[in-house]
């Protein structure tokens, strides 16, 4: 009895030892997959943050190329409107300079009109100053050879103040002679005339017609002699020629 009792109990703790072993083993499976399925759930995880992480680095990195074609964008825009600027400038510039220039041409057009010769096609011959036995003492005009009936100009506007024989009362060396006042203080003296057409008080225009050029008085041949004074009389002469180079004209 004693022994087939003692039997059991070894066969039982057989048992109980086996299903001990398996129960670990049960145990150690359970614990590796959980291992395995928390190894598994990290995975996952971290491959999302790759993904966002690559996208956020991918959008920096776009921003950052937009950021610099903006700025080059405006860079160039900058360089496009300085150099419009400069363009319209040079253009303002350009325009600026070819009224002034056509301003200038006007202005000397306008001055050399405001003078005109006293006759058309002719030669000059005794000049003023000049010394010689016809005279006093020195020439005090400017001869303009021409022939006799060539139509004399009032070389400037103004109002005859003189106009007659005997030299419009300057002497009978003068011929038929006329002088004229002009407004900026000035005259002007046509002498040894064939016909005076205009009178005293009478108000003429630049290049109008005055006279008819002629031979009388003292005078060696056809021609007209032409003086600048700085009264109506003789005697306060000036050099008639510069005088008028002076205002633009080419004797």
């Amino acid at each position: 009895m004693s022994q087939r009792v003692s039997s059991r109990s070894s066969r039982t703790s057989r048992l109980r030892t086996r299903a001990a072993f398996m129960a670990a083993g049960l145990g150690a499976t359970a614990v590796l997959g959980a291992g395995v399925a928390v190894a598994a759930d990290t995975s996952a995880a971290a491959a999302p943050a790759a993904t966002t992480a690559s996208a956020v680095q991918a959008q920096a990195a776009a921003q950052a190329r937009a950021a610099k074609a903006a700025q080059a964008a405006a860079a160039a825009k900058a360089k496009a409107v300085a150099a419009a600027k400069k363009a319209a400038a040079a253009k303002k510039a350009a325009a600026a300079a070819k009224k002034a220039a056509a301003a200038k041409k006007a202005a000397a057009a306008k001055k050399a009109v405001s003078w005109v010769d006293p006759v058309k096609k002719y030669a000059l011959s005794a000049k003023f100053a000049q010394a010689g036995g016809m005279w006093q003492s020195t020439h005090s005009g400017q001869d303009f050879a021409v022939p006799s009936g060539t139509s004399v100009m009032a070389t400037h506007g103004g109002t005859v103040v003189k106009a007659g024989g005997n030299g419009a009362g300057d002497g009978p060396a003068y011929g038929n002679a006329i002088v004229i006042k002009h407004g900026n203080g000035t005259y002007s003296q046509y002498a040894h005339l064939s016909r005076i057409d205009v009178s005293v008080g009478q108000v003429v225009k630049t290049g109008q017609h005055i006279a008819r050029s002629g031979n009388t008085g003292n005078s060696s041949g056809p021609h007209l002699h032409f003086e600048i004074r700085k009264t109506p009389n003789y005697g306060s002469a000036i050099d008639p020629v510069a005088f008028l180079r002076a205002k633009g004209l080419k004797i």
